[in-house]
Parts: structure tokens; C-alpha cells; sequence
């Protein structure tokens, strides 16, 4: 197995697992830094694949491409988590991945990684995991209304996950059984969503990202502010959790820790074994933004700075947005506009963000609501 402390410096070749949006940011920033980039993905032209150096087209459990994507590397990182274990744990013992398999292992499958959480001491909402439908009703009557049935595998931005409010809805879980196993998951009544981006390299270095705070609609991130509009015993509490997990799980690379904010604890909600969405602002906004953060981890380079230079707020550009956003483009005289280069926009599909940055965070929403991109959510954001 290759040793962790190996340093990779600029002008190396970064491979990188998975062609969306995140890795095109992480190959942005290693360019900047002066690596180049390759990459694996399914799709001709990704985003990721638009900034590469080299393209691989294949699926992620093809060994071949993934040897091909070796060959040509100094260094493997992925950039979402639905990547074959096999294929990481072959990357792990034949070339330098310096994340290992582990904690993505931990982090593909809800039930694993609640364990986890709970094994380091972090508090969780209450949760069963299921394999039948009678599995699945005694386990809701025991946790309560509300609750959410989500897949123990996959499943992200509100796909493979069911809320179940009255005994009726529990039927339209029952075809998330057909994954094999369901984690059904107790509401905790929460003041905040928080999150906190940690990096970690392998010589140890730590830093963390301002403490962010979320607005979802529709299990779909719409807003990150930053900084979030809580105490300091809150944001110390957060981070202090952050810390716990990544150090408990050994993590080199970056690590997503999404949080909620209940009667001034910290509950842990989901780990994210990469750079976040929440994290996005930190490009304008921070020293250093999640994603140079992350090519300092994993090529084992000093971690740069990550003090909050301005009051934030990343709005995501769904779909739906697109049209308008453009339409309106001479609007976006504070907004700093971030598009993926997705090939379709597609309703509820994650196509860019707009960063706004500004005096302050209730300045920057007043600015938000002014446009019209988003007026089907503005109540939302009020209250």
C-alpha cells in the first residue's frame, strides 16, 4: 500500500473520479495551482471533463478505465461518494489515494455511518433501519410522526427518501424496500440547518470552514449564509463536532458535516466524504475556498487560511432558473455567477450558483429578493 505522506507537487497529474460540478471546481482551483487533470466519467464533455486534460469515458465500476485513470495519475481523489468500493480499494493497494476507502465505505451507507457518529460520541436524531414493510410500520409507530424513510444507499438532493407524516404515507415507502435496506430516520424540531466544511491533510493539518447556515426547499439546498446567524457557544459546538468526526475517522481530504441546530446542542444529520454545495461560497468569500483546500489535502501541501473575508450568501441555480437568471443577467451587479456547463436544464437540477457578497448577510437577502429568479421561494427565505 502507498504511504499516506507522500507529497504531490504543482505540475503532477490529478486524477479525479466523477465529472459534475465539484469536480470541475476542484479542477479549477489545482489548475490555478498548476496541476493537471484527469478525469473518469461516464459522459463525454462533463463538466469536469469541459476543464480536464484528460478524459476517460467509461462507468466507475470499470476496472479498465479505472487502471487507465492510474496510469496516468499521481495522485486519485472522487468527487461524490456512488463510486464501487472494489474499484477505490484496488486505487488504495495499486496507486496513491491518499483518502483511502474507508470512509467513503462508511459514508455510501446510512446505517454504517450513523453508527459511526453515535460510536464518536455525536449526538443523532432517533433511527431504526429496515429491511421489510412490517419492519418499516413498527419502526415508524415506535419513532413517531414525523419521520423520514430515506435508502441506506444513494440517494441525494430528495431522490430515494419519503416523508411520512400520517400512518397512510408509510405505503409510499414501500418501494424503497426494493434497495434492500432503509434507514427510517425520527424529525428532530430544529432552529437551524448548519454545516461545517473540515479539511485534513496527512500530516496532520486541520483547518474548518466559517459555520454555514441552510435554508432547503423541497430537500434541495436553496440558500448557504455565512456567517450563520448564531451564537459563538453555537459555532463553537459545531466546529468542536466537525473536529470529533474527523479526527475519529481519520480523515485526509474534506469532509461535509451537515448539522442541526436543536435546543442549542448539535445534532448530526449526514457526512459528505468531499467538498459540499454549502461549501461554495468559500470561492469569494474565504481565504481559501473549499476546493484549493481540498488539492492541499490530498497532495499533503500546507492548508491555506480560511477566514471569512465578507458576509455571504449562495443561492443555487436550478433548472428552472436558468432561463430567468440569463435573462436577467444586467441584475447581477453583486452576484458573482458560478454555471456547471450541464448539457440540459432539467427542473430541480443543480445547474450553477450565484454567490452575493456584501455589507451584510440581512443586506444581501434584501438584494436576493429584489430579483426575480427566485420568487416562488422568497417566502421560504423570510421566515
Amino acid at each position: 500500500m502507498i504511504s499516506l505522506y507522500k507529497t504531490i507537487l504543482p505540475g503532477s497529474v490529478i486524477g479525479i473520479i466523477g465529472g459534475g460540478q465539484l469536480g470541475r471546481m476542484m479542477a479549477i482551483a489545482a489548475k490555478e495551482m498548476g496541476y493537471r487533470i484527469a478525469v473518469l466519467d461516464p459522459a463525454t464533455d462533463s463538466p469536469c471533463g469541459q476543464v480536464a486534460d484528460v478524459e476517460i469515458k467509461a462507468h466507475y465500476h470499470d476496472m479498465e478505465a479505472i487502471r487507465k485513470l492510474a496510469s496516468v495519475s499521481d495522485v486519485i481523489t472522487y468527487e461524490f461518494e456512488n463510486i464501487d468500493h472494489e474499484a477505490l480499494v484496488w486505487l488504495q493497494e495499486n496507486t496513491y489515494l491518499p483518502q483511502g476507502s474507508e470512509l467513503l465505505r462508511i459514508t455510501q451507507d446510512r446505517e454504517i455511518e450513523k453508527r459511526e457518529i453515535v460510536r464518536l460520541g455525536v449526538p443523532v436524531a432517533p433511527y431504526q433501519i429496515v429491511k421489510t414493510e412490517m419492519e418499516l410500520e413498527e419502526a415508524v409507530v415506535q419513532i413517531g410522526l414525523p419521520c423520514v424513510v430515506k435508502t441506506c444507499l444513494g440517494g441525494y438532493d430528495g431522490k430515494g427518501q419519503v416523508v411520512v407524516r400520517n400512518y397512510r404515507d408509510i405505503e409510499k415507502a414501500y418501494d424503497l424496500l426494493l434497495s434492500d435496506k432503509c434507514i427510517v430516520e425520527g424529525f428532530v424540531s430544529f432552529e437551524k440547518e448548519l454545516s461545517v466544511i473540515v479539511s485534513r491533510s496527512p500530516r496532520g493539518d486541520v483547518s474548518f470552514l466559517p459555520l454555514a447556515e441552510n435554508i432547503h426547499v423541497e430537500n434541495i439546498l436553496h440558500q448557504t449564509i455565512v456567517p450563520a446567524r448564531v451564537d459563538e457557544t453555537v459555532t463553537e459546538k459545531a466546529i468542536l463536532r466537525a473536529k470529533q468526526i474527523a479526527e475519529g475517522l481519520n480523515l485526509v481530504g474534506t469532509l461535509a458535516v451537515e448539522m442541526f441546530l436543536v435546543n442549542g446542542d448539535i445534532y448530526v444529520n449526514e457526512l459528505a466524504p468531499r467538498p459540499h454545495n454549502s461549501g461554495h461560497y468559500s470561492i469569494e468569500a474565504c481565504e481559501s475556498s473549499q476546493f484549493e483546500q481540498h488539492i492541499r489535502a490530498i497532495c499533503n501541501l500546507p492548508l491555506g487560511g480560511t477566514r471569512l473575508l465578507t458576509p455571504v450568501v449562495m443561492v443555487n441555480v436550478l433548472g428552472e432558473h436558468v432561463g430567468i437568471t440569463l435573462d436577467n443577467i444586467e441584475l447581477l451587479k453583486s452576484g458573482k455567477l458560478h454555471l456547471y456547463g450541464k448539457k440540459e436544464a432539467k427542473r430541480k437540477r443543480k445547474m450553477g450558483h450565484i454567490t452575493f457578497i456584501g455589507e451584510s448577510v440581512e443586506n444581501i437577502i434584501e438584494t436576493i429578493n429584489a430579483l426575480p429568479i427566485w420568487n416562488e421561494y422568497k417566502m421560504e427565505v423570510q421566515s
